[in-house]
């Protein structure tokens, strides 16, 4: 009973275009231009066993030559898509088929050809085949052999288009255009590979067919649809049918040899592809990781997730050795050609050289002829396996070093078989684009104690590598104390670099930084997935196992009194001089340094695995504590803000604003653990602050305008204080007072997961608020009784004051980040007041806002304690 594939079929992804374009159930797939039809295995052979079908299946792509354009080897599960190009479509057909044997019938597949329409994409006027255009470098001769090249889309396959040549005519001044004249018609014109070559070594006979002939002539192209009859437009979307603008040509004569137009195969230089698909069968499905006393994780499976990076073109020379004087392949040489013809078959390369060679011994001229039949043998086994032909270059070479004399006799002075066996040969020489796909990371934390990682790849074979010298199953460890190589798996002695540096732990302070990662490369090349050789595929970054504990208490001996340097108005004076830092150790403090005298209590100890296995403690609060002093000082530019705000609209410096001192207690553990397997630092952090900001705030409206007038203030506010003060201050007392009060706190936990900043738990909360008080008093003094207010004169007044201090851990350490923003004082006013002072009586009235303090705040930049 008959195995195998018994036919293919679409499975309905990619567009495929229906019965009228062409399409034949079972038989001819019509598809649409650039863009992959996917087909799958539709019916097995009666006899085909379930372990059969799981087997890989071998899929081929023939041209209309019988030559195979691409093959692939996948798993039979797996779809096969094939994507035909603009250029290539039209009549011309492909066969697709599946082999479960290795061997194609030409029963089981399905012809296929691409739908698109016909255009003209450019075009070139040459002086040899496959040259540059020289349309505007050079004027032709009549007589002269001219090559013309046509680009196409939607018209592959074509064996009778018809090329017209038209000239260009002017009118006899000039100056209008007239209808051109078809100077030539050149029928049956064949498109290969999505080109139009022709070679045109008639012009002598244009030169009699015009009689008027200027100077210089100009002459372009039109092709007509071999099955529309309608010319065929360019890319452009315009509807131009003309195309090669322009050929010159000069009124002179360079031959009178005239023959007919001649159809040429384009001339191709073949290159290799990027990025091409891999199934081969030299590779490993899957690499396994194992940690002493671990279990194996899977750290690479079948490419999942691997990216490319630059692509990276290989050459690659392979040899096939022959016994002496012969052209016959031995056993050993027909299984490495099998190898490389399998490659060839499923990849994009460039143009493949075979240069022949023999030995020294024997006559020169038969030892041409041998080294160039040897060529031509491994040429013929690649076309017999349906590599294309084009594609293959051939040269013999002769002897090696040859020794023959002047009268051609065989001169061997010296015998030496190891070299002639060598010398033997056909080299077989191609490039291609290696797989070079990025470094697999792996990331562990070690203490000072190696410890043992496998790396073990999974279904590893290099037995079909087309190149033996390039692949084979030794796995390479490479690192700057280790190298290694083993067949199988591998085994890496990973320690952290603190070992060589244990004495000076705070190297680490921050342990994953750069240069404080040992780094173990190992090497496992296939071509499947890392063909690249100095591409590493696997590296191991092992980081420290430090564990780092800060804990300090930060406090000012003296409140913030942020009166002190300004110019204080009389009113304000004494009391400024009893809150204002008047000491001069605390004013050259302040002076030098902008913050008040302050002290520390400071715990910071670093813990890590020793050589032996144990814990080892050690405390470095001494070092570390002006650091932390000198970090924690930028807090203290909370006194900036208060700066501005004393020197607003409002006040001028005529108000006093005092933060009370703060007290900050702050611990933090930090440490490496590996998360969703990638390292990174955790953070636990603690604050506390009782308080961190507290703040008064006290303003006399009336009493500025009294002394300074109603521009003192900002508008709004001036125009109702300016009248109450003209028209009733001797008689009323009156106060206008805006309070503002209050405590911040900060408090609370947060543990950072500096990698995935998202898994951070917990937080640090600053409570507590600033509260705004607004009181309007007037009073009326006995011995006025015609004096008389009515209405109300009113302000509603807000503000906030925020201020704390942002801890937090990102890849440069744990930080420090203080807040501070005075809200501002915006204030509506609303005057419905009737006022009677004797026999005068005015009705006052004013709505609006008017903003006494500008907002303020300070940008604050991160500042690191470790």
């Amino acid at each position: 009973m008959a195995k195998g594939i018994k036919k293919i079929i679409w499975t309905g992804e990619g567009k495929v275009y229906n019965a009228n374009k062409g399409s034949i159930p079972g038989q001819l797939v019509v598809v649409a231009p650039d863009q992959y039809v996917w087909f799958k295995i539709g019916e097995w052979q009666p006899g085909t066993t379930e372990q059969d079908k799981k087997k890989d299946v071998k899929w081929a792509v023939f041209n209309e030559r019988s030559i195979i354009d691409l093959q692939k080897t996948i798993p039979s599960s797996f779809s096969y898509g094939y994507r035909i190009p603009k250029k290539l479509c039209g009549p011309y057909l492909w066969y697709i088929e599946a082999t479960w044997s290795g061997n194609f019938d030409s029963k089981s597949g399905l012809k296929i050809r691409g739908e698109s329409p016909a255009k003209i994409v450019d075009s070139r006027w040459t002086q040899n085949e496959g040259g540059a255009d020289v349309r505007k470098t050079y004027q032709f001769s009549y007589g002269e052999l001219i090559w013309l090249r046509l680009f196409t889309e939607g018209l592959n396959g074509y064996d009778n288009v018809e090329v017209r040549v038209f000239r260009k005519l002017r009118s006899a001044m000039g100056l209008w255009p007239k209808d051109d004249e078809v100077t030539r018609k050149i029928y049956r014109v064949s498109v290969i590979d999505g080109e139009i070559n022709l070679k045109i070594p008639n012009t002598y006979a244009w030169y009699h067919s015009m009689n008027d002939r200027a100077d210089v002539e100009e002459f372009y192209v039109r092709v007509v649809h071999p099955v529309t009859g309608k010319y065929i437009e360019d890319t452009g979307g315009k509807g131009d049918t003309a195309h090669a603008r322009f050929l010159r040509i000069k009124d002179k004569l360079k031959s009178q040899v005239v023959e007919i137009p001649e159809n040429r195969t384009p001339v191709t230089i073949y290159q290799p592809d990027k990025n091409e698909a891999r199934f081969e069968l030299c590779k490993f499905e899957q690499i396994n990781v194992t940690e002493e006393g671990g279990k194996p994780e899977l750290v690479f499976d079948n490419g999942s997730g691997v990216k490319n990076v630059i692509d990276k073109r290989e050459k690659t020379l392979e040899s096939i050795i022959f016994k002496f004087d012969s052209t016959e392949l031995l056993p050993e040489s027909l299984k490495q050609l099998n190898n490389i013809l399998r490659f060839l078959l499923e990849h994009r390369y460039s143009t493949i050289r075979l240069d022949g060679f023999a030995c020294v011994i024997g006559k020169q001229n038969h030892n041409n002829v041998l080294s160039e039949n040897r060529a031509k043998t491994v040429k013929e086994f690649f076309i017999k396996g349906k590599l294309d032909p084009n594609l293959i270059k051939t040269a013999g070479h002769g002897e090696v070093n040859p020794t023959d004399d002047n009268k051609g006799r065989d001169n061997i002075k010296y015998r030496n078989e190891a070299d002639y066996q060598n010398n033997r040969r056909v080299d077989i020489a191609f490039e291609y684009y290696g797989h070079n796909a990025q470094t697999i990371i792996y990331e562990t934390i070690v203490g000072n104690k190696p410890k043992d990682i496998t790396v073990e790849p999974v279904k590893f074979d290099t037995k079909a590598c087309f190149d033996r010298k390039k692949h084979n199953k030794t796995i390479k460890l490479i690192n700057i104390d280790v190298k290694a190589e083993n067949e199988g798996k591998i085994t890496v002695p990973a320690v952290s670099t603190m070992s060589k540096f244990n004495v000076i732990p705070l190297n680490y302070i921050w342990p994953k930084r750069d240069g404080l990662m040992n780094n173990y490369i190992v090497h496992i090349h296939s071509c499947r997935y890392y063909s690249v050789q100095n591409n590493p595929t696997f590296a191991i970054h092992v980081y420290s196992d430090i564990k780092w504990t800060i804990e300090f208490k930060w406090s000012h001996t003296q409140p913030f009194a942020y009166t002190y340097g300004n110019k204080l108005y009389g009113y304000e004076l004494d009391e400024a001089k009893k809150k204002a830092i008047g000491a001069a150790v605390d004013a050259g403090w302040s002076e030098n340094f902008g913050e008040m005298a302050q002290k520390f209590e400071l715990s910071f100890v670093g813990e890590w695995t020793t050589s032996a296995g144990k814990k080892q403690k050690v405390e470095f609060s001494k070092e570390w504590s002006e650091r932390i002093a000198k970090t924690l000082r930028v807090i203290n530019q909370v006194k900036q803000m208060a700066d501005r705000v004393s020197n607003s609209c409002l006040a001028k410096g005529r108000f006093m604003f005092e933060v009370k001192a703060p007290v900050l207690a702050v611990s933090a553990q930090w440490y490496l653990k590996k998360t969703n397997k990638v390292v990174g630092e955790i953070v636990e952090i603690g604050a506390e602050t009782k308080p961190l900001i507290e703040a008064t705030l006290s303003i006399d409206l009336i009493d500025i305008v009294l002394k300074y007038g109603g521009n003192a203030i900002c508008p709004g506010a001036g125009e109702v204080l300016t009248w109450i003060k003209d028209k009733m201050n001797k008689y009323v007392k009156i106060t206008f007072l805006i309070t503002v009060g209050g405590a911040l706190n900060i408090a609370g936990k947060s543990i950072i997961n500096v990698k995935f900043p998202k898994e951070t738990t917990g937080e640090v909360k600053i409570t507590g608020e600033l509260k705004v008080n607004i009181e309007f008093k007037a009073t009326a003094k006995a011995e006025t009784g015609s004096m008389g207010v009515s209405g109300i004169v009113k302000a509603d007044a807000k503000t906030s004051v925020t201020g704390g201090v942002k801890l937090g851990a990102d890849k440069e350490g744990v930080f420090v980040a203080p807040i501070a923003e005075f809200g501002g004082i915006k204030a509506t006013f609303v005057a419905a007041t009737t006022i009677k002072f004797g026999f005068i009586k005015r009705t006052f009235s004013f709505d609006g806002d008017a903003v006494l303090v500008e907002k303020d705040d300070v940008k604050f930049k991160k500042h690191y304690l470790v």
